[in-house]
């Protein structure tokens, strides 16, 4: 009898016990039938680094079992296991059931979720390991029968298995949440699909929404910034059985770090070191040519043309209308249709098909994979008369299409050369045009040569040293169609006063129209100017490399004896800062119009520094700087101050202080260092004039500050920024969204430079792709704010910019 009461006394401890874990949260990582949670409490991995209980995303009171990142603020779960069942109470919990199963129950009992293993037993355990995986296994033998790495919500994790069971055949994807406070499976899903070679694809539905482009043994050939770092550690696996997945490690184990698949379908590559934020490092989608088969069948596309689509040589619209109105879905198809005549019949005739190289592409999807070396790929592709175009890679080997092709792009950096089959007379077409630019090049060489020995033998003649400059800036424009001086004269009524659309430190600028109708601005450098050679040539150099919808398109140049001109597109709606401080446009651009602004130009900024064959620092990034077209698109002018850096080189020094006081960086106006982050400086100060409407410089002493940034940084500390917000553009429907523009503009105007974000993290910060913001540090230029007008460290400079076109000047004190 005593032993029955020490028994039932020691049950009613072990439930008191029990108890009291439950109510204070859990130390162990594992969940039994007796050692469940309910809502409120957590399970954390051994390691520290993973958490699994309960939690509401964003925006919702609804309840999810999921598992996050202990050190991670905004609770965001990389694993959700009732995604499309979810608890409307806080009555849930997660146990093991009686036939083995890991099931989320409400406070009915009834099962919102299971692991649903027929081949359970009841003696199972749930552990959640620090790799982020939770897995069921059973207790006795340590057999683990379920685990959450196979059955991924949107996130990728280090050592998370992607791929294909050669046994099962089941095949690991990602799928999307349906909204940033939904986790419910959405419509797009990501994973590896292999016909010939494995690559990596994001799905809409069931179809193919991006693809990565084949694996080579090292990286996918289809993003070329793998070379550069972006994708580290990911490796192909392939093991006995013939399965084959794709895995990554990262280096740095105390980093969070991870892959996660958003609801509108871009994969990107999410970091935090201290877990206030998250910043994307890479994203899948960079631009609407990332996008599968943008153009269409044989139709290319290269997101620096305008338009971006474009066909393969010997072929056509399919569509021209579709086409026209920017619709390249139908694609493209052959002028000529293929002979396909075998070498053995081909003859001396000459008329077999042949192959067109098109250089640094993407290769098209679905490629077959041929054992054939590189020297027979070609003829492999010659004899088979469904071959369509081939390509040898180094790591893959030969690549043969039998099907249309779809899905190419053309990169600026990388990629392969395709061999494209055409007819013959499609090649001979092309021929005849190479030999016609062969003899002109070298007709133009001999010139050139002849040019050259002539300035050498010249060069000790002093009173030729002007006309050797000249030369040489003609040189220069070459790059470009060539304007006569008369056909300019002629566009802008002999540059008459009333064309005359605005004045910069280089001379006027002008409206023209040509004779066949087209809209011009003619940049004219005034003779007067001792600064604006050198940017008139530097614009040159710079924007004639460069084409983006967001930066201001130079159409040609004219050099006749001391006239110097250049001509852009005309934009109709002059400079940002026409409508941004004159009280009565202001009302033509509402906070969507002016988000767009931003937006357009972080993309044009984007390019300068990442993403053109150049890597470009502005300079002198400012409203009167930023043109609109007749839509209020922006577009980034006035290149003249801009610098080129080489490839390893990300900041450089100059004695020679040039741009706009009041959009110069700290570092840059004090000490000469410029870099990316000078750019950023100058775009957070753009930011915060779009959002308040008014001017960084024109500020007075009534209001405690000489600057809209120290204005700005007061309103911050007082935790009233609604105040800086242009009247004209505050809409409660909008107020979260400008309050995060003014705390992103405010992270840009940062003292120090490296405490600057990069324009592509602004960029994901204004999108929200970054949910929480850091908080700003003391701004440039605020410690010690200037009293008087005659404190300036410019005392001469009026800055009053009402050009549409502007290289501005400060000089180094």
């Amino acid at each position: 009898m005593g032993l029955v009461r020490s028994m039932i006394n020691l049950s009613y401890f072990l439930v008191f016990l029990s108890s009291f874990c439950l109510e204070f949260g859990h130390a162990t990582d594992t969940i039994t039938a007796l050692n469940f949670i309910k809502d409120s409490e957590t399970i954390i991995s051994n390691g520290g680094r993973f958490v699994l209980g309960f939690f509401s995303p964003t925006n919702s009171t609804y309840r999810y079992v999921g598992i996050w990142y202990r050190r991670d603020s905004t609770t965001r779960a990389i694993w959700v296991a009732n995604r499309n069942k979810p608890l409307k109470t806080t009555s849930g919990f997660l146990t093991i059931a009686e036939d083995g199963n890991l099931v989320v129950l409400d406070g009915e009992k009834t099962i919102l979720w299971s692991s649903n293993v027929t081949s359970s037993v009841s003696n199972m355990s749930a552990r959640l390991l620090d790799t982020g995986n939770l897995v069921l296994q059973e207790n006795n033998t340590g057999l683990i029968t379920w685990e959450s790495f196979q059955h991924p919500s949107d996130s990728w994790l280090a050592e998370m298995k992607a791929g294909t069971n050669a046994t099962t055949g089941k095949n690991v994807r990602l799928t999307s949440w349906k909204s940033p406070s939904d986790p419910a499976v959405g419509t797009f899903s990501a994973g590896t699909y292999s016909f010939d070679l494995p690559e990596a694809y994001i799905w809409n539905g069931s179809s193919p929404h991006w693809r990565s482009g084949p694996w080579n043994g090292m990286v996918f050939i289809g993003i070329p910034t793998m070379n550069g770092g972006y994708l580290d550690g990911i490796n192909l696996v392939e093991d006995k059985e013939g399965s084959f997945y794709f895995a990554f490690d990262f280096l740095n184990k105390s980093a969070q770090f991870h892959y996660v698949l958003s609801a509108e379908g871009n994969v990107l590559k999410a970091f935090s070191i201290n877990g206030n934020y998250w910043v994307v490092m890479w994203s899948s989608l960079m631009s609407e040519c990332d996008v599968y088969g943008k153009c269409g069948a044989y139709g290319h596309c290269n997101p620096e043309d305008k338009p971006i689509c474009s066909c393969l040589e010997g072929f056509e619209p399919k569509n021209i209308e579709e086409w026209n109105r920017e619709d390249w879905t139908s694609g493209c198809v052959r002028r000529t249709p293929l002979q396909c005549m075998r070498l053995s019949t081909g003859g001396k005739d000459g008329k077999k098909d042949g192959f067109l190289e098109v250089k640094m592409m993407k290769t098209p999807s679905l490629a077959n994979l041929s054992s054939v070396l590189e020297d027979s790929c070609r003829y492999r592709c010659l004899e088979d008369c469904s071959c369509t175009a081939y390509a040898y890679v180094a790591g893959i080997g030969c690549m043969l299409w039998t099907r249309d092709l779809i899905d190419l792009r053309k990169f600026s950096s990388g990629g392969v050369d395709v061999y494209v089959r055409l007819a013959y007379s499609d090649l001979d077409k092309k021929e005849e045009v190479l030999k016609v630019i062969v003899i002109v090049t070298v007709v133009i060489g001999m010139v050139l040569v002849m040019a050259l020995c002539t300035l050498f033998l010249c060069q000790w003649r002093a009173k030729r040293k002007e006309n050797l400059v000249d030369n040489m800036n003609q040189d220069k424009l070459q790059e470009l169609p060539i304007f006569s001086l008369e056909e300019l004269a002629s566009a802008t009524n002999n540059f008459h006063q009333s064309n005359k659309l605005g004045q910069g430190g280089f001379g006027p600028v002008y409206k023209g129209k040509l004779l066949d109708g087209q809209e011009i601005a003619v940049k004219r450098l005034a003779r007067s100017s001792g600064q604006g050679l050198e940017e008139f040539m530097n614009e040159v150099v710079v924007i004639s490399k460069l084409q983006h919808r967001n930066l201001v398109r130079l159409l040609g140049g004219c050099v006749e004896g001391e006239e110097k001109l250049l001509v852009y597109e005309y934009m109709p709606n002059k400079s940002l800062d026409a409508f941004l401080f004159d009280p009565i446009k202001q009302e033509l651009v509402d906070w969507k119009k002016r988000f767009n602004i931003i937006e357009g130009v972080g993309r044009g900024l984007l390019y300068l520094h990442r993403d053109s064959r150049l890597k470009i620092i502005h300079r002198d990034l400012k409203a009167s700087n930023i043109l609109l077209d007749e839509e209020l698109n922006p577009k980034i002018s006035d290149f003249g101050m801009a610098r080129i850096f080489g490839g390893n080189e990300d900041q450089a020094n100059t004695e020679r202080i040039v741009g706009t006081y009041g959009y110069m960086s700290p570092e840059y106006a004090m000490e000469g260092r410029f870099s990316e982050k000078s750019d950023v400086f100058s775009f957070g100060v753009l930011l915060l004039e779009i959002v308040s409407g008014r001017k960084n410089t024109h500020f007075y002493h009534d209001e405690g500050t000489v600057s809209l940034v120290g204005l700005a940084w007061k309103m911050w500390n007082i935790d009233n920024l609604a105040a800086l917000v242009d009247p004209k553009i505050s809409r409660s429907s909008f107020e979260k969204e400008i309050l995060r523009c003014i705390h992103v503009g405010l992270l840009c105007v940062q003292e120090f430079a490296k405490d600057r974000p990069t324009v592509s993290i602004v960029i994901s910060m204004l999108k929200s792709e970054i949910v929480d913001l850091p908080y700003p540090r003391q701004p440039g230029f605020t410690v010690n704010q200037i009293t008087s007008e005659s404190e300036s460290s410019y005392p001469n400079q009026k800055v009053c910019s009402i050009n549409n076109v502007t290289v501005s000047m400060v000089l180094g004190r």
